[in-house]
């Protein structure tokens, strides 16, 4: 199938459009809202000669533009005999959950300034009859929660393109200078021997040979990392499937500078062997040290 250029989300109002434009934009499209489509053949003439990183260009349109019902489709016919590739997403709802999630919201339908809200969903159904006629997708989104109409539009995203692999960071951390914001998942293994209780091992950080042999060379660090592995790699299957583009993986001990340096970086070496994209940050490995030279306690 080839891919499309132009994604075209519209439908009935309340129904998710605008949770279906977040995961288009998650998915590395770049996304407009409420452009009016008069407006789409010049902002893409504008924007086709330029290379773009962005896997296409996705608009949410709808009856708030006045005249969307009375031009979009000799729009979307001009774009095909220019060869622009398009696809339209149409999305829906029964009328009694969008009457309730208007309750809910409390927002203004579009057809709502004056008639009923129930009355405004009725004749919005009848105007977009066509256009839903026509429609590459239709999506009804009655039964569905907020994240499986992302994972729905995930799929719809990704037809026809290379989905971008999860970027992973896995970060060393010490628990004294407090917990990484940005973490999804955290490690704790201040149940490992720590180096800093040998005197020999204590200025020197979990980068060097000495600190790594040491707390590598154990059966239970052995079978920890074993037993991390194998739930990293249950996990991260599960994080793309749900559409997650980034995950930061915090690994800490103590202070941050033997332990914690140390099997980050195993764990940062068992996820590129499988070939994901990760980078590795050791954010406390030298805050453990004094300013005038003498080492914070473990």
């Amino acid at each position: 199938m080839t891919p499309a250029d132009v994604t075209i989300i519209t439908g009935r109002s309340g129904s998710g459009k605008s949770t279906a434009l977040a995961a288009f934009e998650d998915a590395g499209y770049y996304c407009i809202d409420n452009m009016p489509v008069a407006m789409l053949p010049d902002f893409l003439a504008l924007s086709a000669p330029k290379k773009t990183r962005f896997a296409g260009f996705v608009f949410g349109m709808d009856l708030r533009d006045s005249r969307f019902v009375e031009q979009v489709e000799s729009i979307l016919h001009q774009l095909a005999q220019e060869g622009v590739h398009f696809r339209t997403v149409f999305l829906e709802a029964d009328g009694k959950v969008l009457i309730r999630r208007y309750n809910q919201t409390r927002r203004r339908h579009p057809l709502g300034m004056e008639q009923p809200i129930h009355e405004a969903i009725k004749i919005e159904k009848k105007l977009l009859k066509s256009i839903r006629k026509k429609a590459d997708h239709i999506i009804d989104t009655t039964e569905l929660n907020v994240h499986e109409l992302r994972a729905v539009i995930r799929k719809i995203a990704h037809v026809g393109k290379e989905q971008d692999p999860i970027r992973i960071q896995v970060m060393s951390f010490g628990f004294k200078f407090g917990l990484p914001l940005q973490a999804d998942l955290v490690m704790d293994v201040r149940f490992l021997r720590n180096p800093y209780f040998v005197a020999s091992l204590r200025p020197l950080d979990g980068e060097s040979e000495k600190i790594q042999s040491y707390v590598l060379n154990n059966k239970q660090t052995c079978l920890f990392l074993r037993r991390y592995f194998d739930l990293l790699d249950l996990l991260l299957p599960q994080y793309e499937d749900e559409g997650k583009s980034y995950l930061t993986i915090a690994i800490g001990c103590t202070g941050g500078r033997h332990r914690s340096v140390v099997i980050a970086r195993q764990v940062w070496s068992h996820l590129k062997k499988r070939g994901c994209e990760t980078e590795l940050i050791h954010r406390d490995i030298n805050k453990a040290v004094s300013l005038t030279g003498n080492h914070a306690s473990p």
